[in-house]
Parts: C-alpha cells; structure tokens; sequence
C-alpha cells in the first residue's frame, strides 16, 4: 500500500463525509472535544477471530461445556471459500483491520489469538478470556458456509444472538441487555454499509437467534457474533476474499462498535433497517469503474445520535467498492491533501496498517 494511495483513501473519505471538523457528537461533557486518538479511552473491545490455523495438535472434537448443561466440540476448522481461502485467515484479517483502528482511537483492544498460525483456544476458554477482559463490547468474527459447493441462492450478513434466557444469569444479564442492542447497531451497520441481510437460515432482518452457539451462552460481557458472509456464494466469498473486500468487512464492523462504545441513540428499527438496504457493495472493484462516485449524502434521520466518527468510516465504503483501494490514487490532489486533519490521516493510516 502506497503512501499516495493511503492519503487518497483518506481524502475522499473525509471530504465526501464532511463531518470531521467539528465532530460535534464527539464532544466531551465540557463541550470540547476529545484529543485525536483519545476518542475511544477508556473503552476495552474484546475482539475474537473464529477459529485457527492449521500448525496445532489440539483435539477439536474434545467435548467441553456449551453454556446450557451440555457439551459440545472444542472447536471446528472453519469453511473454505470457493477460491480456497480458510475461513480463519478472513476473520484473522478483518479483525486486525479492526483492531487497528480501534487502538488509533484510544481504545484496548484484547484479542483470543495472537497470529493465525496457531491454536486460538477451545470455545469456552474463548468465552472465558472475553468475560476476564472486562471488555465493554466483544466481537466474535466469522464467515458462513451453506455449502461445499457453490450456492448461489443463499448469501448475505447476519448476527447471531443466543435464545433466551441463558442458565448463567450473568451471562443473560449481558446478552439481553448490551448484548442485544450491540448487535443491533452492528446490523445497523452492516446495511448502511450496503451489505444485505442474509437470505437463509432463519435469518430475520439480519439477525439470528439460536440455542446451539456455546460462546454467547458462556460470555458475561456483551457479544456481538457476526456472520460476514457465505463462502459458499460467488458474489459472498469474492469480498470475503479481497482485500477491499475485508476492508469493507472492517469499516462496517468498526462503524457498529463506535456506534455501540459511544453511546448512538437511534439505533434503527428491525423494519426499517433491514428491509431496505441499500446497494450491495460491488464484489469485484477495479480502476474501470466510474472516476467519481458519488458522495455519501449527509447525515439524515437515521444519523441523530450517531457520532461524527461513526459516520466518518461509513463514508469510506463507498468509494472503496467504486473505485477499489487502488482506483483512489487519482483522486488525490494538492488541495484535498491540505485539507485532510491530522486526525484523518492518522486514523484512516491505521485501518490500512496492516494490510
């Protein structure tokens, strides 16, 4: 990732959102603002990328206890997306883009692996390692599989919530509560980001509840457990597996954590969030397309209560699905460059750190 490239992303995002000068929704109780890559101390995320590598000699089908008075596996090795990409390795790589713009903020971020090499921990030492963080929010990332082949019926996002009530009574006290509205605002997300709610499953309004899922039954602080997509469906699996297309994965899932920390106030309706979504964003970007999206419109109804650093990594998804990571380099200029904060450019330099 080039230095030009980088600064593109930067400058079309801010420019298009126009909502980072005064940041009001930011503003501290004494009427200032935070200090850039302040906006988020204090606040601890507990991220999880599901599954693991390959380079351990743990027994996955070793049974341990499934937060309901059963058992279930430790662990399952995750799907394959149509192109071959493990499961593990997306989740490994969203949840880094994730992890990086959260600590630009401020925020600590703990994680249940390290790499994506090695073992990440059966799903109750997962669930134990969220509750001991003391996290505000955790995220359990993963991506579906309908099939093990290509399925071009079923596709889309969705969330899973657990079925209440949950037997430990701290863990429902945490599910029912931010849990639930956690995982509201990330559907939020997710469709204003231009991702549709699966199709399959049960799944309404891009949610899930389920009974089965041992780390929601487990976890006493919140959980947000997301489905990114299916692996199994062409259009699914080839954002799944670029890189612009975890980007986008990425700025939706920290958009729905922003929005979660900092307090939104308007979260959207089921009805309305999830019945309407927007475009899909496209699954194949290349420099061919259009050389000027339009801009993101300005903030509507749906943004009150929502902060200016929430709407600001919203209007970056669509001029990466425009135009691609790469595509951007043109629309970099002198002027947009010196007008961009230090703030931007700090922070959007980050969600690209690792890629």
């Amino acid at each position: 990732m080039t230095r030009s490239v980088v600064t593109a992303l930067m400058c079309v995002g801010i420019l298009g959102a126009g909502v980072l000068v005064s940041a009001p929704a930011m503003a501290a109780p004494d009427g200032t603002a935070p200090a850039a890559g302040t906006e988020l101390s204090g606040k601890t995320v507990f991220l999880d990328p599901g599954h693991q590598g390959t380079a351990h000699s743990e027994n996955l089908q070793r049974q341990v206890n499934d937060g309901r008075g059963g058992t279930k596996d430790c662990q399952t090795t995750g799907m394959t997306t149509l192109d071959g990409v493990p499961e593990h390795t997306i989740n490994w790589k969203v949840s880094e883009l994730v992890r990086s713009s959260l600590e630009s903020l401020g925020a600590t971020v703990k994680t249940s692996r390290a790499d994506d090499t090695g073992w990440g921990g059966c799903v109750d030492d997962r669930a134990r390692a969220a509750s001991e963080s003391g996290a505000d929010v955790a995220v359990s990332i993963h991506a579906d599989s309908t099939s093990t082949t290509t399925d071009t019926d079923r596709r889309g996002f969705h969330l899973i919530v657990p079925t209440l009530p949950i037997p430990s009574a701290a863990a429902d006290a945490a599910q029912s509560e931010g849990g639930r509205s956690a995982s509201t605002l990330m559907r939020d997300s997710y469709v204003r980001a231009g991702f549709e709610p699966a199709n399959y499953a049960g799944v309404e309004n891009g949610i899930q509840e389920r009974s089965d899922v041992a780390g929601p039954a487990l976890t006493t602080v919140p959980l947000v457990f997301v489905e990114m997509g299916n692996g199994s469906n062409p259009y699914d699996a080839a954002l799944l597996e670029s890189s612009d297309g975890q980007l986008e994965h990425a700025i939706a899932i920290s958009t729905g954590i922003i929005d979660y920390l900092l307090g939104a106030e308007t979260p959207s309706t089921p009805t309305d969030a999830a019945t309407t979504p927007a475009a899909a964003p496209a699954a194949t970007a290349t420099t061919d397309t259009a050389a000027s999206p339009a801009a993101p419109s300005g903030a509507g109804p749906a943004d009150e209560g929502r902060s200016a650093l929430s709407r600001l990594f919203e209007s970056v998804s669509p001029y990466v699905n425009a135009l691609g990571v790469d595509g951007l380099e043109a629309l970099a200029t002198p002027d947009n460059v010196s007008s961009v904060s230090t703030f931007a450019r700090g922070l959007l330099k980050q969600i690209l750190a690792d890629r």
